[in-house]
């Protein structure tokens, strides 16, 4: 099998890993939203974003500086292999312990600074969530960086059906948001098992006799950009929630949640995508293959803008009726914040073939720098914008903050691979035209929707629209036109 056609497999079986994963995403987001309501399902997302905090912590960059190294050592030195993958487990079991530790001893203390002494109980089953949680991601990212994508993609199909089907059964049992805690916490132990299994059995057997001097010293170092890396972008995500909680209320905390749900499942694809793709820039780069490197990003980046662009277009027209029709009309109060983040949406999807590539291009300390101006700024905004703007101020901020990150991390990716500027500009500029024409009929038709078959006429005139204008000028080829309609 050729590299390309490897490639090209591996990115089926984690788009229909990421097929599962968007899937359990709905149930997840759709059913718990309309069984707890907007001030317990607002409750339970507060708990999980304090406690994304503490899991940037518990987990450091530990588990994506040693899938690097795997990604490196498996094609110059395999018998230092499985010294990797056992060092860089107990450094995260440090990790884990040191962390719990600290959220057990201060969950009530946290509980009462937000202003919401019903979390505390929350916080402290959290201890569990970040043992689980923290030994999934290690097991997912060591299969990633042995190139094992189907593997991977296992475990976390794993963790998001689980949480899918434990979460709601545990709600409908009568455990309440609580009960939803306990199904995430349950299906990330399951995962934890699938994982360690599919390590130990098939990447722990040909062993050099002594690992490599400075090897555990590099891994350590290399996670601490990664790690600061990861800590900037989960205090975004995590702080504006937290943030919302402290100055709105819960209800506004899952208007937020619901539009940032809807925006991450429609940026499923290019998650596949750049999950397939990051350990292969890596090892192409120790081959010295950049050129080729290059050419299979700047491939992927025009995909993504090709498809993005005119789905976020869409997803803002469409965000009132999708909305009302998912979670219901309590949740209305979330459309004006989707219309806002589904400009994020492309950002993100850009984000997802490019930030986790430059790890594995040697470039995490680059990225680490921009990422904490970024998390910065967005924190410094979210500050003055909710208090004044509301729960969209949030959302303003997001979009602006990433936006310039993103920019910036396409720049160093151009840096080591020598983007074609001319052909991605041409490209946009197209991508734009064909946005605008089917934007204008969608504006006019979507004051018509009044129910879920209106909605998919509507979505389903807009798409035809855009790919018939697509294949006219070039943007999508006939072949991929019948392929997609297939």
């Amino acid at each position: 099998m050729t590299k390309t056609s490897t490639l090209v497999s591996r990115f089926r079986v984690a788009l229909g890993g990421q097929a599962v994963v968007a899937a359990s995403g709905v149930v997840v987001a759709v059913v718990l939203a309309r069984l707890l309501g907007p001030t317990d399902y607002g409750l339970l997302f507060l708990a999980l974003s304090i406690l994304s905090i503490f899991l940037t912590f518990s987990k450091l960059g530990i588990a994506r500086s040693a899938a690097r190294y795997i990604s490196e050592y498996k094609e110059t030195n395999p018998g230092q292999v499985p010294h990797i993958v056992r060092s860089s487990f107990w450094m995260n079991a440090l990790t884990i312990a040191i962390t719990c530790l600290v959220l057990l001893f201060s969950h009530r203390a946290i509980a009462v600074r937000v202003g919401e002494p019903n979390l505390a109980p929350f916080l402290l089953l959290g201890v569990l969530y970040l043992i689980f949680e923290t030994l999934f991601v290690y097991f997912k990212y060591m299969l990633q960086g042995f190139e094992r994508i189907e593997h991977s993609v296992l475990v976390k199909v794993t963790r998001n059906a689980g949480t899918a089907v434990f979460a709601v059964a545990f709600v409908l049992l009568g455990f309440g948001a609580f009960g939803a805690l306990g199904g995430y916490i349950f299906a990330s132990f399951l995962s934890t098992v699938v994982g360690a299994v599919l390590v130990r059995d098939n990447y722990t057997e040909s062993i050099s006799h002594v690992m490599e001097d400075g090897l555990r010293r590099r891994i350590a170092e290399y996670s601490v950009p990664i790690t600061a890396t990861s800590t900037m972008a989960n205090l975004d995500k995590g702080m504006d929630i937290v943030l919302i909680g402290f100055f709105l209320n819960p209800a506004a905390v899952s208007f937020y949640v619901v539009a940032n749900q809807i925006t991450t499942f429609i940026d499923k694809p290019m998650s596949a995508a750049g999950f397939t793709l990051s350990p292969t820039f890596g090892a192409e780069k120790a081959k010295q293959n950049t050129e080729r490197a290059g050419r299979i990003y700047e491939y992927t980046l025009l995909t993504a803008l090709t498809f993005y662009i005119p789905a976020t277009a869409g997803l803002i027209l469409v965000a009132g009726p999708v909305v009302e029709l998912l979670f219901g009309s309590e949740y209305r109060g979330a459309v004006p914040v989707l219309q806002v983040l589904a400009v994020y949406a492309v950002f993100v999807a850009v984000l997802e073939i490019t930030s986790h590539s430059l790890d594995y291009l040697g470039r995490a300390r680059t990225r680490a720098v921009i990422r904490g101006v970024a998390a910065v700024c967005n924190l410094l905004l979210n500050i003055v914008l909710i208090p004044t703007v509301g729960v969209v101020g949030a959302a303003i901020s997001t979009v602006v903050t990433h936006g310039a990150y993103t920019l910036a991390c396409v720049l160093l990716i151009h840096y080591e691979f020598g983007l074609d500027v001319g052909k991605i500009t041409k490209r946009l500029g197209r991508i734009l035209g064909v946005t605008a024409s089917m934007s204008l009929v969608v504006f006019v038709l979507v004051g018509y929707v009044t129910g879920w078959i209106t909605l998919f006429l509507v979505v389903g005139i807009g798409f035809a629209l855009w790919l018939g204008c697509s294949v006219a000028i070039g943007l999508v080829e006939p072949r991929d036109a019948l392929a997609i309609l297939n």
